[in-house]
């Protein structure tokens, strides 16, 4: 077919746009009079002049004009409309297409009286013809005619007046107000027509047998020469009268309605008829759609199946929610005769539209495992929707833009004019949502919001579509472990599903900053998570092995990075001879470390003591305590033989109120009581050391401690370190790389400043060539740097001691 088609129905003229010739067009409709002027059609235009404009079948646009409407021609019961339609892509009309379109409708015979209910408006047309009274006729006061007369005569010759009847008052207005007023007129030679729109202010609302009415009482006259011409323009429209019982349309018209039946004392049905469309049906079409027309003494009954055949259902939103309204435009039409008007045609076209229903809709995940995408449909909709776009992580793009970000969007059409979506999408898409979930098996997410358009309401709805799919594709991590005797190490090889695990020990999230707070190493290249512990550390466990020595453990779990479930854990053991725990030093010093087992619960090795319980560890862990002591004291006992002499002693805990040790470590020291070797040697001329110049980089590190025993060093939050005058500070220089036991660290010079920057003014020497600063009034003190369980190369570090000072200038403090 073509853009546009007509069809005569009756005295009403139907004009369609189809909506394939007109889609995603700016329309401009105007009506073309017999002057060839168009008139720009409007609400307010089309409900005076007898026009209605709406939609049909989701986006058909349906123009209808009354026989008498103001632009229509009328020659010998034919009547032709002309409509004049603009189509453009922009909506200022700019280089907008224009289409005519003209059409000529039969109607006859007319009947003494048509009334006709529109969507927007009310009609009454009539004979130009005085009713004859009869012998036996009695005034009634529901007529008005008397009342009406006086309004008439002042009246000029061929000026049209109409007086409204209502219950408090009559209003006479001549045509030129009641025009501007938004009435309708028009006449013929035989025919007096009065149009209404349901806006009016002269409009009652009525209610017959409990079904309300829009009615207008009214007389419409005019001046003639000597005769005044006065008729009866009432009409009544119904209002309401549709029930909904068990998916059933119930729609209920009462008959002979006052006031179109004022005067009036017999009634005499001539035809009931109905259809769908404008259309009749005869009593066989509404048998095979399930239709059935009842006519009954007062009123006349029709009910349709919500769902048959005639109506259709339309897409509708209610609170954001999807579903549909059924709609179907009803017609009737019911003649009568009565003794006052001999025969009234009446017409009402009811457009039905059922309460929302929602509707669920199916979300199908049918991706391709094999192939790594998802496929996943969504629908199905009604003809009258559109996928308009997609919000994607929070963005919302364009159907034609969803490719730019990885998305295929397709429609899916079926035979019964119902359609589907489709999105395809890699899984390794970066907007798709991958997790582990057991074993081998990866879950892909699809998380999208579908916006969709209806036509032509414009209203929106949004779908959110969340499909998974799983695949036995997950490779998780890998590790391997090893020891050095100073550090327990794990590299721990990543998967494809750890990329925001986070690695644990014990309930301790393990991060770059913690890390170095603890002498730990955390290091991680994308690939691979390497971890070096110090094999005496807080997060170390011990326990006994073989009766022979110990073995550390390192636990480390990685942990759902949101929400913290254990996904992987790894272990590395190392066994540690009972000789790492101790040093019998020749001078008669002895260090040793002390454990806390795995099964002791509740040790605080603060708490662990010798056999002299005032000796207390020197250097204290979670899991350590370290004690420093010579072999005459704390309670060491000492045993002879011919050739040693061995010093023993216990690490011991006690439970409060408890004499009894809960935890005991026992340790000895032999040293040889005499002891004699021969060594050989003999002369050679060497040549003289010759030191060569040595290139590569120095990691070095300068800490700041809070007592002299260099056990807690301040930490980065507390600086600013506030400190008193001549109150001493701690300092310790370390060499960090290269770990070369042949390096030996010498402090050459060291001065201080009174800015962060070296090279500022004044200056202040520590330490010159090696030595302390003579001049100075409190010397540098150098301390003695031991082996530890924490200084393992004591010959890198260097410790000395300065007392606090402050720069003057004459007796000025000077300040940064």
């Amino acid at each position: 077919t073509g853009p546009v088609s007509s069809e005569c129905l009756g005295n009403i003229l139907r004009i369609t746009l189809h909506a394939e010739h007109f889609e995603d067009k700016y329309l401009s409709l105007s009506v073309v009079d017999q002057s060839g002027i168009a008139w720009e059609l409007d609400e307010a235009m089309a409900s005076q002049c007898g026009y209605t404009v709406t939609y049909s079948n989701w986006s058909n646009i349906e123009f209808r004009a009354s026989a008498l409407s103001c632009h229509s021609h009328l020659e010998k019961d034919v009547f032709t409309v002309t409509i004049e339609i603009k189509a453009s892509h922009s909506p200022d009309m700019k280089n907008a297409a224009t289409h005519l379109k003209s059409a000529s409708c039969p109607y006859g015979p007319w009947s003494p009286r048509e009334l006709i209910c529109e969507s927007s408006y009310m009609e009454v047309s009539v004979r130009k013809e005085v009713p004859q009274t009869t012998k036996d006729f009695i005034q009634d006061k529901s007529e008005d005619w008397t009342l009406s007369f006086p309004e008439a005569k002042p009246g000029e010759a061929s000026i049209w007046q109409i007086v409204f009847h209502q219950p408090e008052e009559k209003k006479a207005l001549l045509v030129s107000d009641a025009w501007s007023a938004g009435y309708g007129f028009n006449t013929t030679d035989t025919r007096v027509l009065l149009r209404i729109p349901y806006t009016a202010m002269q409009i009652q609302l009525l209610e017959a047998q409990g079904i309300s009415f829009f009615t207008v009482r009214s007389s419409t006259f005019y001046k003639q020469q000597w005769i005044v011409l006065m008729v009866d323009t009432s009409v009544a429209c119904p209002v309401d009268g549709v029930d909904y019982v068990n998916k059933t349309i119930i729609w209920t018209v009462p008959k002979y309605i006052q006031p179109v039946s004022a005067g009036a004392t017999s009634f005499k049905d001539v035809l009931v008829e109905a259809g769908v469309d404008l259309h009749k049906l005869s009593a066989k079409e509404m048998a095979s759609r399930k239709y059935v027309l009842l006519n009954d003494l007062n009123t006349i009954t029709m009910k349709i199946p919500i769902g048959a055949e005639g109506g259709y259902y339309k897409t509708a939103v209610n609170s954001g929610q999807h579903g549909t309204k059924y709609t179907i435009n009803l017609f009737l039409e019911h003649q009568w005769e009565d003794n006052k008007w001999e025969l009234t045609k009446h017409i009402i076209i009811k457009e039905i539209e059922t309460p929302f229903e929602q509707v669920e809709l199916a979300i199908t995940n049918n991706s391709n495992l094999t192939a790594r995408i998802m496929n996943v449909t969504v629908g199905t909709f009604l003809p009258d929707v559109e996928l308009v776009n997609l919000t994607i992580e929070g963005t919302t793009v364009a159907v034609a833009e969803a490719v730019q970000h990885g998305y295929v969007v397709y429609e899916i059409r079926y035979a019964n004019g119902s359609k589907g979506y489709g999105i395809q999408v890699l899984f390794d898409a970066p907007s798709i949502k991958k997790e582990y979930t057991r074993a081998d098996m990866r879950a892909y997410t699809l998380n999208v919001t579908l916006g969709f358009l209806i036509h032509p309401t414009s209203e929106t709805f949004s779908v959110p579509v969340i499909s998974v799919s799983t695949t036995k594709d997950a490779v998780l991590p890998s590790a391997r472990g090893f020891c050095d005797g100073r550090n327990l190490h794990l590299i721990i090889t990543h998967g494809n599903v750890d990329k925001n695990w986070l690695p644990f020990i014990s309930d301790w999230h393990l991060t770059p900053e913690d890390a170095q707070k603890y002498n730990y190493s955390l290091e991680d290249n994308g690939t691979h998570l390497a971890i070096s512990v110090p094999l005496f550390s807080s997060y170390v466990n011990y326990e006994v092995f073989r009766s022979s020595g110990i073995k550390a453990s390192l636990h480390l779990t990685l942990k759902d990075g949101v929400t913290l479930a254990n996904r992987k854990d790894f272990s590395i053991s190392c066994k540690i001879s009972p000789l790492e725990l101790i040093q019998c030093l020749p001078n008669g010093t002895v260090v040793i470390t002390a454990v806390k087992l795995v099964g002791i619960a509740e040790l605080d090795t603060s708490l662990f003591v010798l056999r002299d319980r005032q000796c207390k560890p020197s250097l204290v862990t979670k899991n350590t305590a370290t004690f420093k002591f010579n072999v005459n004291t704390c309670g060491t006992s000492r045993k002879f033989n011919s050739s040693t002499m061995t010093y023993e002693n216990d690490v011991l805990y006690f439970r409060p109120g408890n004499d009894k040790p809960v935890y005991r470590l026992k340790f000895a020291c032999s040293y040889a009581v005499k002891q004699t070797v021969d060594v050989r040697y003999e002369s050679k001329k060497n040549p003289p050391p010759s030191i060569k110049p040595g290139f590569g980089s120095l990691a070095l590190s300068l800490k700041l401690f809070k007592e002299k025993s260099y056990s807690h060093p301040y930490q980065e939050f507390e600086y600013p370190v506030v400190k008193y005058l001549r109150e001493a500070l701690y300092f310790e220089v370390e060499l960090l790389q290269p770990e070369d036991a042949r390096l030996e660290l010498n402090l050459d010079d060291c001065w201080a400043t009174n800015s962060q920057s070296q090279d500022s003014l004044p200056q202040w020497p520590i330490i010159i060539n090696g030595c302390g600063n003579s001049e100075d009034s409190y010397r540098t003190i150098f301390h003695k740097v031991n082996y530890s369980p924490r200084v393992k190369l004591p010959q890198h570090l260097k410790r000395f001691e300065v007392r606090m000072f402050a720069f003057l200038r004459g007796a000025t403090l000077l300040q940064e």
